[in-house]
């Protein structure tokens, strides 16, 4: 099971909308396949299904571990499915899953229109409860509601219990902000939190995601944040383990192994027995123990629980590797290498061959650094999140959302942070844009490459999209990128996403998504103030060699701009007009190349004197210029 431990019973706040749910997923897993089999958990995104999910798993595995507990999201279950599939592996993979103990599914509401993958599921279901194996699935909606789905498989999943996890009341959400500010070890006034308490947020994702919006701004402001104030911070409204290829022959290993320490653990001091438990243990998992038995030939007890720690991590890793590598190509499942704790840098130079035929995905434009991107009032919380991000990827904010008008400078900071994390270490960090995005999984579609699009995307360490209100109305590429975001997000990946406006307005978006969103921390860029547009006006004068002196930055600093992009338009535009002038760039040249005369119209009506009747008729008009004495006369042609 690869859910993190953070998942338990003790972490999850009980309330009103989800207690009988919590009972009978404790009563599940205190005695699995004996009550409520199938349990089925559905409620809207956001309220803790994959939570409850995976604290099932942890409990039983707490009270027994001798349980094969097994955790999978629908879609990890899916391109499993289409791996042995297309590898000519089905038997394996059947003899993979019957195996389990404990099958825990999420978001089993994808099932739809997918018929053999329903076949599989019907069959496998059948085997595990004729055997008193325990299955508890999760999804949006109650069985009866997913549509094109076998009647067979609807009615298996309806056949135990099914409980609903609705939205929290204003006590539970409390209880949920107080549990997450000592989890954090945030400071967060009790009036501030009972405010976030009452605000009609639909879900737990979103209630967090207004705690992170308050938390940042005490960070940047350096004082505590007032209960008043939350209203216009955060915009509320109201007041796997995998089988051995002889199943059989393992277990009967693995129990010879276990025997033997038993026989000999009266004789044998205590850290030994230890080892030679985990190595029986390992083993009937199919991973090689060496590191553990050359620990067991030393003369004095090692650093027993810490040694066992490593190797747990290192088949964590190399399980991540193996389904990378497999999704890139199919032939690469089972590969000995990632049966190896000790081969871990193979397996990532395997994961990386496995890729390297394909295009990687867009990388940051090394150009826009941070260095470069100017700070000011309207951008400052956006830059210290970004700041936070490279500083901490993927533990403090992910998803951070920045959002704001065109040319406010979100690309730029998007791009920066990319390159900050890769200076930082990480090895791929993808910075695209989200209709770009969209046309690489149209063209994956057309070449049957979408297994190896996937693949590229998820082995990243840091995805950054540019521009996701572009998603808007791409329904497939929007249940990818959901897929993709679950994924990289529950391993710790740093998410960043920029938009024209703030996820809760962004029409054309599946709600799972923007509850996604909104779950992270969302912050906005505004159009520059003065200072900003000041500073930007002498950045780009001085990398252009432009003398400008603190009269003429004051000037262009006083003239509204709507964003930084039209900021540089005009610089660019003031460079030229004075290198073709050939004049010095002053605040006299600047006002009659940015100020246009007023044009008027002489058609009516005509006056007396002071220029020749000839001149004045319906196909001229006179140009007043406010600072030059005299006029143009301009003939329309």
């Amino acid at each position: 099971m690869t859910t993190g431990s953070r998942y338990r019973f003790d972490t999850l706040i009980v309330g009103a909308a989800n207690r009988l749910a919590v009972a009978a997923a404790r009563a599940v897993a205190e005695a699995p396949g004996s009550v409520y089999n199938p349990l089925f958990i559905y409620g809207s995104s956001g309220l803790g299904k994959t939570h409850l999910l995976a604290a099932v798993g942890t409990h039983a595995r707490q009270l027994a571990p001798e349980l094969e507990v097994e955790y999978a999201s629908f879609d990890d279950f899916v391109e499993q499915f289409h791996a042995a599939v297309s590898g000519g592996e089905m038997e394996t993979f059947r003899r993979r899953w019957i195996a389990v103990d404990v099958l825990l599914v999420d978001d089993v509401q994808f099932l739809t229109g997918r018929r053999e993958l329903q076949s599989e599921l019907l069959r496998l279901f059948n085997t595990l409860q004729g055997t008193g194996k325990q299955i508890v699935l999760t999804s949006d909606r109650p069985p009866q509601e997913i549509a094109d789905v076998d009647e067979r498989l609807i009615s298996r999943l309806s056949g135990g219990l099914i409980v609903d996890i609705g939205a929290p009341d204003y006590e539970t959400r409390l209880a949920i902000l107080r549990a997450a500010c000592t989890e954090r070890g945030m400071q967060v006034p009790g009036d501030v939190l009972e405010t976030l308490a009452r605000l009609e947020l639909p879900n737990v994702r979103e209630l967090h995601g207004a705690l992170n919006r308050v938390v940042a701004e005490q960070q940047l402001e350096g004082k505590l944040v007032a209960s008043r104030d939350v209203w216009a911070l955060v915009g509320g409204k109201g007041p796997q383990p995998s089988a051995a290829e002889d199943d059989g022959e393992a277990s009967e290993y693995a129990s010879f192994l276990s025997d033997i320490a038993n026989a000999v653990a009266a004789s044998v001091d205590p850290w030994k027995t230890r080892l030679a438990e985990a190595i029986a243990y390992w083993r009937g998992e199919g991973f090689r123990t060496g590191v553990l038995e050359r620990a067991m030939q030393l003369p004095n007890a090692p650093d027993v629980q810490g040694l066992l720690d490593t190797f747990a991590s290192a088949v964590d890793h190399l399980r991540q590797l193996e389904r990378q590598a497999s999704a890139a190509d199919p032939l690469l499942a089972g590969h000995e290498v990632f049966r190896d704790p000790e081969r871990v840098g193979d397996s990532e130079a395997l994961l990386d061959r496995a890729l390297a035929g394909d295009t990687p995905p867009p990388a940051p434009d090394p150009a826009l650094v941070r260095a470069t991107f100017e700070v000011a009032g309207s951008n400052q919380l956006a830059v210290r999140a970004a700041d936070a991000v490279v500083a901490e990827p993927g533990a403090r904010y992910s998803p951070l959302v920045m959002h704001g008008p065109t040319g406010t400078g979100k690309s730029h900071l998007l791009h920066a942070v990319g390159n900050a994390l890769l200076a930082s270490g990480a090895r791929r960090v993808a910075c695209v844009n989200a209709a770009t995005f969209a046309e690489e999984l149209i063209g994956a579609l057309q070449e049957g490459t979408v297994h190896r699009w996937r693949a590229r995307y998820r082995a990243v360490d840091a995805l950054l999209l540019d521009d996701v209100h572009a998603l808007a109305g791409k329904e497939r590429t929007q249940e990818e990128f959901f897929h993709l975001f679950n994924e990289l997000h529950g391993q710790g990946r740093q998410i960043v996403l920029t938009s024209g406006v703030a996820p809760r307005d962004l029409g054309g978006l599946e709600e799972r998504l923007r509850s996604r969103f909104e779950g992270g921390l969302v912050v906005s860029i505004q159009p520059p103030e003065r200072a900003l547009r000041e500073a930007l006006f002498a950045r780009w004068f001085g990398s252009h060699g432009v003398p400008a002196d603190a009269e003429l930055l004051r000037y262009l600093g006083e003239r509204p701009a709507a964003n930084a992009r039209e900021v540089l338009g005009t610089a660019k535009r003031l460079r030229e007009a004075a290198q073709q002038a050939g004049v010095p760039l002053g605040v006299g040249f600047a006002m009659e190349t940015l100020e246009p005369p007023r044009r008027t119209s002489l058609a009516v009506p005509r006056p007396s004197g002071g220029i020749d009747a000839f001149l004045l008729n319906e196909e001229k008009v006179v140009w007043d210029w406010p600072d030059v004495t005299g006029r143009l006369i301009e003939e329309l042609r």
